[in-house]
């Protein structure tokens, strides 16, 4: 087994390294990922998503033109950050991803989630203290994620694959419990997007800063009424 090299947190080799992807983009993380549907459940209230078509459909926009990408690309700056030791640049990017949040809603579940898994991380490995409290209160997910795949040795890129994977179980999850669809259906689904996040991970992993940019109104609507929706089963 070929050692990738050492890092504060141990030497690992690249199967334990896939392992640990499998792990931190495992649906059994506990950051509670399962309560979110991203106005999946707003849009199904509305009909726009009714069937297992329409549903592939809308996560396809949202790899190739959503605000996912700019979340995949803020894992790769958090990894970067943490590499270079620059905890101000990893603070920068945290604080501009929180004021890059369309909604209250979908603020609210990226910091939620990013408190959980900097909890279980700093559980883990205690020696992470230092960065995320150079980080601040409210850490963003996909910025502790990045800070958990440095710590692994997960490569930037495959992080990125693995964050893209995480979210799109979540969300066809979501849609089987709320159009409803059966499980094989979503399992379809799913190994139809696959040559989709190859493709937008392959896009975000090069993205400079000055391209930076999405296009989320559909979402940010979705969102705000989601808000104030009757029923509700997910918190966003």
């Amino acid at each position: 087994m070929d050692t990738i090299r050492n890092s504060e947190c141990g030497i690992w080799n690249s199967e334990l390294a896939l392992l640990s992807l499998l792990q931190l983009a495992s649906p059994a993380l506990p950051v509670g990922a399962y309560s979110y549907s991203e106005g999946i459940e707003t849009l199904v209230e509305w009909g726009a998503i009714a069937d297992a078509q329409s549903l592939q459909h809308w996560l396809e926009r949202e790899l190739h033109f959503g605000a996912i990408r700019i979340e995949a690309a803020m894992t790769i700056r958090a990894y970067n950050a943490v590499l270079a030791s620059n905890l101000t640049n990893l603070n920068y990017w945290n604080s501009w991803l929180s004021a890059a949040r369309e909604t209250e809603e979908l603020r609210n579940s990226s910091w939620q989630m990013g408190r959980s898994l900097v909890r279980l991380l700093l559980e883990l490995q205690p020696q992470l203290e230092s960065i995320f409290n150079a980080v601040g209160h409210s850490v963003n997910y996909a910025i502790a994620f990045g800070v958990a795949a440095h710590c692994w040795q997960i490569s930037p890129e495959t992080a990125v694959l693995g964050y893209l994977h995480s979210w799109a179980t979540n969300l066809v999850t979501a849609g089987i419990k709320l159009i409803p669809l059966g499980q094989t259906a979503g399992q379809q689904i799913l190994i139809n997007l696959q040559a989709h996040i190859v493709d937008a991970a392959a896009r975000i992993s090069v993205l400079t800063d000055d391209e930076l940019s999405s296009c989320s109104w559909g979402l940010s609507l979705a969102s705000m009424a989601h808000e104030t929706q009757y029923t509700r089963l997910f918190r966003s």
